[in-house]
């Protein structure tokens, strides 16, 4: 397949106006001197703007399905109704719930991927059950416990866990995020009370993320260094944004943006499993939650504006909403901008085959309009969903 007459971006440039072949699933030529070949489908891009298609790397459902259902609906649920959001490749995110239940869960997660179809999954990402009994926020403290890499190599053995969130403080994370880099498992710290030398220290055992950035997390103070500090400060360390308007305020995102550069931010929707829905109760790993006016809360907990953890339980966002927000307050060119989307979580798990528009990558591209709304999604090459 031949896209013509699109502007073409991807991280760190900005190509103009030209040609993206496609083939085998793979970009083969882009360029403004590129043709289409004899027999190539022809996709006209004139008015649009072609990228690396959206890479959400923390999601847990979509349009009433959640990974954790642990059916195969669910999944054909979310990683068909992703492709309307520009979003080609995922990570099925896990709650804090019993190992069978997360085990199942990794079982449909290799049942959509030997299927093809819709967005790609590109492994599991278990957020919990590693986490802070006080900073846990949406997740159930029935089913809390203190790392252990033993559990995470159970479930990856059903399938590929990429990337584990987890409390660094908790007894036993030091040894669990050593475990995890040496079977090259990302581990990301969250739902935490880590203190600056707290998180200095899983970084130097290989801690490389923090997950959901400044969410449940405790806030900059000047005489008492918190992981949120750290985060800012380190160079080598990943930190995912959720920027829907309820997660961080835009001065917030504006200073993370500033502070970590286009290299080291990656966005996330976070998004529970009403994304897509009306408003409504929904359930959040067995939690009853209340969705109104775009803020997902846990409708049993009164919310407490004073408190470190709200009472917030993800988020309904969808991909393209935080993009243009985010692109709207740093001001970033598209070209920088992208990097958070789709290139950054790709560097972050090691997924060096897409991410680019670039010759010989996988060809995952979102296709968007001058409103930054996605108007074409195409997966290896193919067009998986058009508006």
């Amino acid at each position: 397949m031949t896209i013509e007459h699109v502007r073409a971006v991807t991280p760190g440039r900005d190509l103009g106006v030209c040609c993206i072949r496609m083939e085998a699933g793979r970009i083969v030529a882009i360029g403004s001197d590129v043709r289409p070949h004899a027999g190539d489908e022809i996709l006209d891009g004139t008015g649009l703007t072609a990228m690396p298609g959206f890479v959400d790397i923390h999601s847990h459902g979509r349009s009433g399905a959640d990974f954790c259902d642990a059916t195969d609906d669910a999944f054909a649920t979310i990683g068909r109704d992703k492709l309307r959001d520009g979003v080609t490749g995922f990570l099925a995110t896990g709650l804090t719930r019993p190992e069978a239940e997360l085990a199942e869960l990794c079982r449909c997660a290799e049942r959509y991927k030997a299927k093809g179809e819709g967005a790609t999954c590109l492994g599991v990402h278990l957020e919990g059950p590693f986490f802070n009994r006080e900073m846990a926020g949406a997740q159930n403290p029935a089913y809390l416990m203190d790392p252990d890499a033993d559990f995470v190599l159970r479930l990856d053995a059903v399938s590929k866990v990429v990337k584990v969130s987890l409390a660094p403080e908790l007894p036993g994370a030091e040894a669990c995020i050593r475990a995890l880099a040496a079977r090259g498992i990302v581990s990301s710290g969250g739902h935490s009370s880590a203190d600056y030398a707290c998180f200095q220290r899983a970084r130097a055992a290989g801690m490389t993320h923090l997950t959901h950035f400044c969410n449940a997390m405790v806030p900059i103070h000047h005489l008492r260094p918190s992981m949120v500090v750290g985060g800012l400060l380190a160079d080598d360390v990943f930190v995912e944004i959720i920027t829907d308007g309820v997660h961080l305020s835009d001065p917030m995102i504006a200073l993370i943006a500033r502070m970590k550069g286009p290299d080291r931010v990656m966005l996330v929707t976070d998004a529970m499993c009403a994304a897509g829905c009306p408003d409504g109760i929904y359930s959040l790993g067995g939690l009853r939650v209340r969705v109104a006016d775009g803020c997902a809360r846990l409708a049993d907990v009164p919310y407490d504006p004073a408190s470190v953890v709200s009472n917030v339980a993800g988020s309904v966002a969808l991909f393209p909403d935080c993009f243009r927000r985010f692109v709207r307050v740093t001001g970033w060119p598209l070209h920088e901008a992208v990097k958070a989307a789709s290139f950054n979580p790709c560097v972050s798990l090691g997924l060096a085959d897409r991410g680019e528009l670039v010759e010989g990558k996988i060809a995952d591209v979102v296709l968007l309009d001058g409103d930054l709304a996605p108007r074409a999604t195409i997966v290896r090459g193919r067009i998986a969903w058009r508006a």
